[in-house]
């Protein structure tokens, strides 16, 4: 399947001059070495790209084996099978290519009981007889080498990659690469979706919410605030840049309150960083600080994001155990395999951040208040639950344009350390928080199939696009080093120019390219599989609730201040830690919440409480989903994709797979036909009896 490799994401073009062969060239090889040489050369490498060495070998693990090479470049290790040929209308590659930062692990093994794990900079020990390269992506490529005097091959190939994956993790130089559909045209390239790179697209961004209240910042347009930060946030009317800068300091790495989205209703949903505690700010501030929590609201909700979340080392660990579990040489019997995948944490996790992001989507909706969400880094599990948010309450955001504009806006622009989660320093700071926010989203596909425009293989594209460097989408952690890196490249270089509209002269190449310039990596019959065909028309932005009717919406009451935590709103005497005097509310006891309860909802809670409210419908567009149980599935479309014989009945994306399916569908059928009497069979084809 197209989906199921990660070289696709590398623009394949035509290279006019033999690249550099490394420890081959100069050899003198037989004929049958010539041929196979000459098919290495016929897959166009990228501009750049240097061959480093190759040898010929077996796919196997998988039926049927394929003979092949093993190529080794300075960017990737590709197998290509003899005889296969890369399509001239796309740049993708094949299911057989493995970036060098998407390896994980790899194994060189000798008879029955050698194996020796290669990390970058090892040494390997004796001449292989096959390679086990396990990715980050859950594939695993096993390629075994001939015998008859290729030996040396199969020893310069693993040597390659291992000395290849050394320089990759230590210089990280990738910057983006250039991608030559990209140069075809002439003059400007138009992003696909705004890249919130100008105050221009943050203003209509907000004009698009509807947010009246707020205004574009640029106290961060140097970034002197915080480089973690985009150049340009969104903050109350009525709040001074320079109240901004002052208040922003009294926050974890500069990073303040500013608003995320803003409900049609009336509600706002902020985020921000934790309180310095150790600051000594004056009533100026304080006062700043807090009217920026507010909001112009005189209901706020401060949600404790990290309360009932994973921590990073959680995800990680999870994360690590899942992708062991679900590789082909797993040791796992199947009959604890189950357990197993439940010992591993990760549907645990991804449960709670649903069931987490449930309940705020309730604070939000179901009064008119603001609503801000506070982990202390405010760059990993903010984004997470801050996208979920508005996935669940606003169906623009579901459409495949609404969707990449969130990512970019809550993630990229916002500066999750994309680099560090997803192991690309050398730093122990390593966890994928976007891919478990990935795997929510197929959760919500699953559950809610009829509302969302993107389909599951959208998903996977940008699932697997994380481990590719092409772009610097995922390659940088702040938008500063991102603008910083392209300016080398003449990639993001209008960064740094306010008010630009034109690339720099004489520069037509890699303009302001991102993960989201589909059409330069996919074909177009591949991108057309990104679209739900189930994708119901009636759940399209322009019939949902217009934003001047918020009448579902209950005020909140008078001056009142919530922490939310563990599933329940407890009052707050002050939003700020610094004040010295204790700040006490009035509250009348119709507002106190009752205590949660772990078997019910927030959103009982919320619509079921007070009685003289009365009943109280859900607003419009709001998605609830299951997380109990079996509610919550694994994802074997992409975790299981080395194990083709789980893929069957996955609901293939093209004619063609649906013919080879339904092939292997009649072939078992006919093997299990004669084992069934006739009666036996009408009652299989029974609905009543299929039903009970």
């Amino acid at each position: 399947m197209w989906w199921g490799g990660r070289g696709q994401s590398f623009n394949i073009a035509p290279q006019k001059e033999e690249p550099e062969m490394g420890s081959v060239q100069g050899s003198r090889m037989p004929e049958l070495r010539s041929r196979h040489l000459s098919g290495c050369l016929a897959s166009r490498c990228l501009p750049g790209e240097q061959i480093l060495a190759w040898a010929t070998g077996v796919r196997k693990g998988l039926e049927p084996e394929l003979s092949g090479t093993l190529i080794c470049t300075n960017f990737r290790v590709i197998f290509q099978p003899c005889g296969w040929q890369r399509s001239q209308e796309t740049p993708l590659s094949s299911e057989y290519d493995f970036a060098l930062v998407n390896i994980g692990r790899l194994e060189a093994v000798s008879g029955l009981s050698r194996v020796q794990l290669l990390r970058p900079g090892s040494l390997l020990k004796f001449i292989p007889e096959e390679i086990l390269i396990h990715g980050r992506d859950f594939r695993l490529l096993r390629v075994g080498f001939e015998a008859g005097g290729l030996e040396p091959q199969a020893f310069q190939v693993t040597m390659a990659i291992v000395q290849a994956r050394a320089q990759s993790s230590q210089a990280q130089q990738y910057a983006g690469i250039t991608l030559s559909k990209a140069g075809q045209g002439s003059g400007s390239r138009k992003p696909p979706i705004p890249l919130l790179e100008t105050s221009e697209d943050w203003e209509t961004e907000r004009k698009k919410q509807g947010a009246r209240g707020w205004r574009v910042s640029t106290v961060n347009e140097r970034f002197d605030v915080a480089t973690s930060l985009p150049r340009y946030f969104w903050v109350p009317n009525r709040i001074l840049d320079s109240e901004v800068r002052r208040a922003f300091g009294h926050f974890h790495q500069g990073r303040g309150p500013r608003l995320s989205w803003h409900h049609p209703g009336g509600s706002d949903l902020l985020r921000c960083g934790g309180f310095c505690t150790a600051s000594d700010p004056n009533k100026e501030d304080i006062r700043a600080v807090e009217a920026m929590l507010q909001a112009g609201h005189s209901d706020v909700v401060l949600v404790d994001t990290m309360d009932e979340l994973p921590s990073l080392a959680d995800v990680q660990l999870a994360h690590l155990r899942l992708r062991a579990l679900c590789l082909p040489d797993s040791s796992v019997a199947e009959d604890k395999w189950l357990s197993a995948l439940e010992g591993t944490r990760w549907l645990d996790y991804v449960r709670s951040c649903l069931r987490k992001a449930s309940d705020v989507s309730v604070l939000v909706t179901s009064r008119v208040r603001s609503v801000v969400l506070q982990e202390r880094s405010d760059r990993d599990l903010n984004g997470l639950l801050s996208s979920l948010v508005q996935l669940l309450s606003a169906p623009e955001a579901r459409t495949l344009f609404g969707f990449q504009s969130l990512v970019q806006r809550e993630w990229v622009a916002s500066g999750h350390p994309f680099l560090t989660r997803l192991g690309g320093t050398e730093t122990s700071e390593e966890a994928p928080v976007f891919l478990l926010f990935l795997d929510c989203i197929w959760q919500l596909l699953q559950q809610y199939p009829a509302e969302f425009e993107f389909s599951e293989f959208f998903l996977l594209a940008l699932h697997d696009s994380v481990r590719v460097p092409d772009t610097l989408t995922f390659l940088r952690d702040t938008p500063w080093e991102r603008g910083k890196q392209s300016g080398q490249f003449n990639s993001y270089t209008q960064v740094y120019t306010p008010g630009y509209s034109q690339p720099p002269a004489g520069n037509s190449m890699n303009l302001q390219l991102s993960v989201w310039d589909w059409d330069l990596r996919y074909s177009n019959e591949q991108i057309l599989q990104f679209h739900n065909p189930g994708y119901d028309p009636e759940h399209c932005p322009d019939s949902w609730l217009p934003r001047q009717q918020p009448s579902f919406m209950v005020p909140g009451p008078p001056s009142s201040m919530w922490l939310f935590s563990r599933g329940a709103l407890t009052p707050l005497n002050q939003l700020c830690p610094w004040r010295d005097s204790s700040f006490l509310l009035a509250v009348s006891s119709r507002w106190l919440p009752r205590p949660a309860i772990s078997s019910e909802s927030l959103a009982d809670q919320e619509w079921g409480l007070p009685s003289h409210w009365g009943a109280c419908p859900l607003p419009p567009g709001l998605l609830l989903p299951g997380y109990l149980g079996p509610q919550i599935r694994l994802w074997r479309r992409c975790y299981l994709r080395g194990r083709p014989e789980v893929q069957m009945g996955l609901s293939a994306p093209t004619i063609s797979g649906l013919q080879e399916e339904l092939f292997h569908l009649q072939e078992l059928l006919r093997k299990w036909t004669p084992r069934i009497s006739p009666e036996d069979h009408s009652k299989k084809r029974n609905p009543n009896t299929i039903l009970s």
